[in-house]
């Protein structure tokens, strides 16, 4: 019979007394996971990103689009800082001075390679378990993105990108990823 795991899980109390570093820290499940501050092509594609979705949510008065570092508190233990983030006017109660209470609307990730396994498997079943209703993983390298929906009460791989990312959520956005990835 195998021994119970008594170490305790982390939770905001203590990731609010993590000192500032200039890494990224964030609790998946109540573990603490530590990466370094992102490279020049995750910045541009982060930035292009941005500065194609906050226009387009701004000008319709759809919601709020916010870039990282944005604390996002799923749970207790789950705390998470995704790249990109949109929430939608329905949902802007879950916003606080100091983070964000809840799921997003959509959360966008860009892969590294110190990132991917974490974002392509813990975040994405964290995202899945806390009600994100959209996920898009862009990878620089692969000059690529996978939407997940969604879709019977789980988020499901919709499709790839193809040519542009667009989304339910934003009818009218269409942001061709060549201009992403240039």
């Amino acid at each position: 019979m195998a021994l119970p795991d008594l170490t305790p899980k982390l939770n905001y109390d203590d990731y609010v007394l993590i000192p500032e570093d200039g890494r990224r820290h964030e609790i998946l499940d109540g573990e603490h996971y530590v990466t370094a501050s992102p490279f020049y092509s995750h910045q541009r594609v982060s930035g292009r990103l941005h500065g194609s979705m906050e226009p387009f949510v701004y000008g319709r008065k759809l919601g709020v689009v916010l870039a990282a570092p944005m604390d996002v508190v799923l749970s207790p233990h789950d705390v998470v800082q995704p790249d990109l983030l949109f929430i939608s006017n329905e949902r802007l109660d879950i916003i606080t001075q100091k983070n964000i209470q809840g799921a997003p609307d959509l959360v966008v990730e860009i892969l590294s390679d110190a990132t991917r396994r974490q974002d392509e498997g813990l975040k994405l079943d964290c995202y899945d378990r806390f009600g994100v209703r959209e996920y898009w993983i862009l990878d620089p390298a692969r000059r690529s993105a996978r939407i997940y929906r969604r879709i019977g009460g789980r988020l499901r791989l919709a499709a790839d990108a193809g040519d542009a990312l667009t989304t339910p959520l934003l009818p009218g956005l269409e942001i061709p990823l060549n201009t992403i990835f240039e």
